[in-house]
């Protein structure tokens, strides 16, 4: 094959993907609109394409990149002259390491306590973070939220605020709703208890300061570490975050050192060794080429037309926002017998992606109902209306069809299984009684999502596993 040949054929593999570009993928991908930013990331990507950012005492450039990334965060989410980070491959590993550093802090105060420290968690915060509770051996104390706002409530925190409390999260905004949590108030809390508290202001940190916002960043009282990316409203490519803190000391708790061995000393402020700079490159130079004054007016565009979804929902029938949108993420719930999966089909079949979310029972029994996950980006500004017009006719045609009911003897026969003893060929068979028998998904993924969320969550997310381990299987 010559090296076109080769170009093609991934080209080629591409086919079949949701597109990164023009604002109909609305999750996963964020893009600017502007053709300058591709080309300009593409090439400072290029420039360091090779680079390996494990040592900066050997790519003395790359700590220059980093330590950019860091401050410009910092002087944009209320840093102050102690305030230190790193920078990271994206939100999950920022939000790891705050977990970590916690971690590290709530044992070196504790070191007879030989319990598993807890991480206070809304049921909202992202799934990142119950992610590093399960690799960093953390117990996850959950917090319902108002079922009307979806923001966590103060006192609930506090009831749960103890000795083993590592860390407490909140969101700005959350994923699911798109709402803002109450940051200063629980940031207080946790404060007088001698808590740290992290702000996950993952997709939400490069946007809420150029809007009107209600206090969230470093600067709010309380607040020990903020999650920041790059990839999203940042508009750089896939992966750069920044987990930012004002106590130099809580940056060290995430760090790894050691010269225990025969090679070169190690010394990793993040999870990985090896790391590849190419995309810190692209974040850089899209950075200093849209400065302030272009973020702020990406962040209006988007804005405005999140704005204007909202106001233009509702004349679509059956469904209803959920919650306030603090920025640009919108939430939203069927009504009138209309149900939210089927939508979603309904709106891929004209050429959206929207993000189905299942129902949610919380700690005290209440159920945050099925939504679909709404992201508004820059490049979705001049689409508003043809979504609209898409999302009435989806709507028209999800109220004719019926709720996407599971066979229930298959539910019945499955919900008593112990998820932890069954073997990746016993996955593989209840996904063929499913109706997934080894094939590509079916078009329609409102029956699956309607499965998942009528088994035990345990068993579901078993299974979920399952149809991945399926996808990752390579061809004989």
């Amino acid at each position: 094959m010559t090296p076109q040949d080769v170009l093609a054929e991934l080209t080629a593999l591409a086919d079949g993907d949701v597109p990164t570009h023009g604002g109909a993928t609305m999750a996963y991908v964020y893009d600017s609109g502007l053709a300058e930013v591709d080309a300009l990331a593409a090439g400072a990507q290029a420039a360091y394409q090779w680079t390996n950012a494990l040592d900066p005492t050997a790519f003395p450039s790359v700590a220059r990149i980093e330590d950019d990334l860091v401050a410009a965060a910092s002087r944009l989410l209320g840093g102050g002259p102690t305030t230190v980070g790193t920078v990271t491959s994206g939100g999950t590993e920022s939000c790891l390491l705050a977990v970590l550093a916690a971690r590290t802090r709530w044992r070196a105060a504790h070191p007879d306590d030989e319990r598993r420290p807890q991480l206070v968690l809304p049921v909202t915060a992202h799934a990142a973070f119950r992610k590093a509770a399960h690799l960093l051996d953390l117990t996850v104390v959950d917090v319902g939220v108002d079922p009307v706002t979806c923001r966590v409530r103060p006192a609930d925190v506090e009831q749960v605020l103890s000795r083993r409390t590592a860390l407490v999260v909140v969101s700005a905004p959350s994923y699911p709703h798109g709402v803002l949590d109450p940051v200063p108030e629980v940031a207080a809390l946790a404060a007088a208890a001698g808590v740290p508290c992290h702000v996950d202001a993952c997709i939400g940190g490069w946007l809420l300061p150029h809007l009107d916002s209600a206090p969230f960043d470093l600067s709010v009282p309380g607040v020990t570490s903020l999650s920041v990316d790059l990839h999203k409203y940042g508009y750089a490519p896939k992966g750069v975050s920044v987990l930012l803190t004002n106590d130099p000391e809580f940056r060290q708790g995430h760090w790894f050192a050691t010269a225990g061995w025969p090679g070169y000393p190690v010394v990793n402020p993040t999870l990985a060794g090896t790391r590849p700079a190419g995309p810190m490159a692209a974040a850089w130079a899209v950075h200093r080429w849209l400065g302030t004054e272009g973020y702020a007016r990406l962040a209006r565009e988007a804005r405005a037309a999140t704005t204007a979804l909202v106001a233009g929902l509702a004349d679509v029938p059956g469904v209803r926002v959920v919650g306030t949108p603090a920025t640009t993420l919108v939430a939203l719930a069927g009504t009138d017998g209309l149900d939210v999966l089927h939508l979603a089909d309904e709106a891929t079949a004209r050429g959206w992606l929207l993000q189905p979310q299942p129902p949610f029972t919380q700690p005290d029994g209440t159920t945050l109902p099925a939504t679909l996950h709404l992201t508004v980006t820059a490049a979705t500004a001049g689409r508003v209306p043809a979504l609209l017009a898409d999302l009435a006719g989806a709507a028209r045609a999800a109220l004719a069809l019926p709720p996407p009911v599971p066979d229930p003897g298959l539910v019945s026969a499955v919900a008593g299984l112990d998820p932890a003893s069954l073997s990746v060929a016993d996955v593989d068979g209840l996904l063929d009684l499913a109706g997934l028998d080894g094939g590509p998904l079916p078009t329609r993924m409102a029956p699956v999502h309607a499965l998942v969320a009528a088994l035990p969550r345990p068993l579901a997310e078993r299974l979920l596993a399952g149809v991945l381990d399926r996808v990752y299987r390579p061809t004989p």
